[in-house]
């Protein structure tokens, strides 16, 4: 029996959402353990569709667990908002099968106000934030001044951690021009909310050290992907949390010895949003119907996603920083029609041909990718479910990519649809 952690192994929106779903119909518990509401994952369930974004996916399903750990920053406000309309989907939340760790950081109203500040005063410098508060709180949480999901159980503790925290957070205001935060007016309006969030608050490592002992499956859910992750990323173009593997454990409280798979989820293509590096980009017909294909527009903002070849170089990379084991293989039905595939096996750089992707941005923005062309198959996969079933040239193209990246391709989804996945490799057996 193994415990299983998904991560993207590109820029996010890889199709975690899907793949979780699809997982968790084996697995007991469900957890989210980095990022907030800017990452969302869209779910297509006997023709409903969810659009979660804080709560973790197995949330949909019955008789799951879902945790949502240490490691994510949480605006309460968002999260009883996406729970109100799970429910009215017919999704039940309760504190049986729904638990927010304690130990959270909260996203509160000046942090997204100082996100859209920075952002707005950037110019061409933006890093395109989804302007919801993430790094802000982040800050805080480093900072040792955050607000947590326990400090709403103590008026007089949080008064004193909201005098802490606006202290900060008032003097940058006034440097900039814009009005102090009242400390009253937002106490009252957290201890207002605190009884709905703190009905499901509790010490997310006891209770997972308590499923472990039962033997329990646990799917880790990861948000993002790799290559925005802090620290291994493209920096400063990334999120502000570890979006890696290994940040499972510390964001959900458990050690590293608790994850036996790493399941990456790879489109059959590239996507990114907001700014920053992308050395496959592609601004012709070929990227806008990729786009329009794959329906690229993000779930939380709406934002249309760039879109280029598969990069090999990049995906190698992450697969080696994150430990993945495992690939699944996201939307190759978006190919079906394309007479020519291209797969970036290399880079040039300053005249000179590189087998990695570098760290410095400068170097990141002036590599030029390197490909090796497929002959496209020009017919159907969509809703293929054995890998027998595929054209030959897509078996092709994704040996080639499996034998580039040297990790096997654990499975391959061929729509949006939970049922449409051909399984080679099942991560939790």
């Amino acid at each position: 029996m193994k415990n299983v952690v998904v991560v993207g192994s590109q820029w996010g929106d890889e199709g975690k959402g899907k793949i979780v779903d699809w997982l968790s119909s084996e697995a007991d518990v469900v957890v989210r353990f980095q990022g907030g509401h800017n990452a969302g994952h869209t779910l297509v369930i006997d023709g409903v569709t969810y659009k979660l974004r804080l709560l973790p996916s197995g949330i949909v399903r019955k008789n799951k667990i879902s945790i949502i750990g240490n490691g994510v920053v949480v605006d309460p406000w968002a999260l009883l908002d996406e729970i109100e309309e799970a429910n009215s989907k017919g999704v039940q939340i309760n504190k049986s099968n729904f638990i927010l760790s304690e130990a959270a950081t909260l996203i509160l109203p000046f942090h997204r106000e100082m996100d859209e500040i920075r952002e707005d005063s950037a110019g061409s410098s933006k890093i395109g934030t989804t302007r919801r508060g993430i790094g802000p709180a982040y800050e805080d949480k480093v900072g040792r001044r955050s607000i947590r999901v326990m400090d709403l159980a103590s008026k007089k503790n949080l008064e004193s951690r909201l005098s802490v925290v606006l202290g900060h957070h008032n003097a940058i205001r006034m440097g900039l021009g814009k009005p102090i935060y009242e400390k009253s007016k937002l106490l009252e309006d957290l201890l207002k909310i605190a009884p709905n969030i703190l009905q499901y608050s509790a010490p997310v490592w006891r209770k997972i050290d308590q499923f472990k002992s039962e033997n329990k499956k646990i799917l880790f859910e990861g948000a993002q992907g790799i290559l925005l992750d802090v620290d291994h990323g493209t920096y400063p173009y990334v999120t502000s949390s570890n979006t890696v593997a290994a940040s499972a454990a510390t964001g959900s409280g458990c050690g590293p010895n608790s994850i036996n798979f790493v399941l990456g989820i790879t489109k059959a293509y590239t996507t990114r949003v907001g700014e920053g590096p992308f050395p496959t980009e592609l601004t012709d017909d070929i990227g806008n119907h990729l786009g329009e294909k794959g329906h690229e527009f993000g779930t939380v903002t709406s934002r249309k996603r760039r879109c280029g070849w598969f990069d090999g170089v990049l995906v190698r990379q992450t697969i080696k920083i994150s430990g993945i084991d495992g690939i699944a293989l996201t939307k190759l039905d978006v190919l079906d029609e394309l007479d020519k595939i291209n797969l970036c096996v290399a880079y040039e750089l300053n005249g000179k041909r590189i087998d990695y992707f570098p760290a410095a941005v400068e170097d990141q923005i002036n590599v030029k990718p390197v490909y090796k062309q497929f002959e496209g198959w020009k017919s159907k996969t969509q809703g293929i479910k054995k890998f027998e079933n595929l054209p030959i040239n897509a078996k092709i193209y994704i040996k080639a990519i499996e034998n580039f990246i040297e990790t096997k391709v654990s499975s391959i989804s061929t729509s949006p649809e939970r049922e449409d996945t051909i399984l080679l490799i099942d991560p939790f057996n």
